[in-house]
């Protein structure tokens, strides 16, 4: 949807409109116990996270000539809100009790309000495109764009299912209490958050693939380390590793695919929908598998991902050196 209405309002009016409906959203969730309308106000909600976060990369993008580092910085503000998020949950939970999901949604719908409004204040060309140009799905020829969205496929896969079962894994396994698993947790996104902003500060030093080629090598030993040791004191080391590491693959894959983000209005679209499923998919084979073999078998599972991931990266290096090659011989 993000990639296709501004073709027909332009990217301030449709960005102004998509995003009201998280507004929408929240708002039926305070004043409603109707399923259906449950239903439409989850709906309302992801269509709006979709869509700005479709028109935040690609105009980061754009403006930043797909810098690396403009586009960590950019997510390591996600990652503020993602740390930011609980102790909201926890502080109005305190102030009126069992009511507190209720304040925390008010005061999500005043941001998203605040959001609105500055949104209405950008100044963007807003010239609507052609709409053959828009709706066109050329990228999809590119075999690097392929690659790029399977580095995003695995690397969503791996981070939802550590973010999600991570806490249950340290419980279960009987490895430590519940409080110092979410401890842990918010320690992860604090150190992708450190993470994101070390690759914003040094990401325009180093060639893309090299950055993601140490990120996803990196993740991959942290958390071989995290899965083969019960030692509180390593996991913990584990978890800081795994954060830094995996902080910098996702916005440094996107700005890895700018110029086709430019070219191609809907390939950001489709570029976050195939990374998406990732993080549809691992949770639910992680889930299955722990419910047949236990929870360590899930998340063992976790591990195909990510080595999928750095192979990911792998091929997309052959594919930049045979293009070099091949751009010199030319010459």
């Amino acid at each position: 949807i993000a990639g296709v209405l501004p073709a027909y309002l332009g990217r301030k009016r449709s960005i102004m409109v998509l995003s009201s409906f998280v507004s929408l959203g929240f708002l039926l969730m305070i004043t409603t116990g109707n399923t259906v309308l449950l239903l439409m106000a989850f709906v309302f909600t992801g269509v709006s996270r979709g869509s700005v976060s479709n028109f935040n990369n690609t105009m980061v993008n754009e403006v930043s000539n797909s810098s690396p580092s403009a586009l960590n910085f950019l997510h390591s503000i996600f990652a503020v809100g993602a740390i930011l998020a609980p102790i909201v949950v926890i502080v109005s939970t305190l102030l009126v009790g069992d009511q507190g999901w209720r304040l925390t949604s008010g005061i999500i719908i005043v941001l998203t309000l605040i959001s609105l409004l500055l949104f209405s204040k950008m100044k963007i060309k807003d010239t609507v495109k052609l709409k053959e140009k828009t709706m066109s799905y050329g990228f999809l020829k590119s075999k690097g764009f392929w690659v790029n969205a399977g580095i995003l496929f695995f690397y969503l896969a791996g981070e939802s299912t550590i973010n999600g079962w991570i806490v249950k894994y340290f419980v279960d396994a009987e490895i430590m209490s519940i409080g110092y698993a979410q401890i842990l947790a918010s320690i992860l996104w604090a150190s992708i958050l450190v993470g994101r902003l070390t690759v914003g500060f040094i990401g325009d030093k180093f060639k893309k693939e090299h950055i993601l080629l140490v990120t996803t090598s990196s993740t991959v030993v942290f958390y071989f380390l995290l899965l083969s040791t019960t030692n509180v004191t390593l996991i913990t080391v584990a978890i800081i590793g795994i954060g830094l590491s995996m902080a910098g693959i996702y916005p440094t894959t996107v700005s890895n695919v700018g110029k086709t983000i430019k070219d191609f209005p809907m390939a950001m679209g489709v570029l976050l929908v195939l990374g998406g499923t990732g993080s549809i998919v691992m949770p639910m084979l992680t889930g299955a598998l722990s419910d047949k073999f236990g929870i360590f078998a899930g998340m063992s599972a976790i591990v195909v991902a990510l080595i999928l991931m750095m192979v990911c990266v792998v091929l997309l290096m052959i594919g930049t050196r045979n293009k070099e090659k091949a751009l010199l011989k030319s010459s």
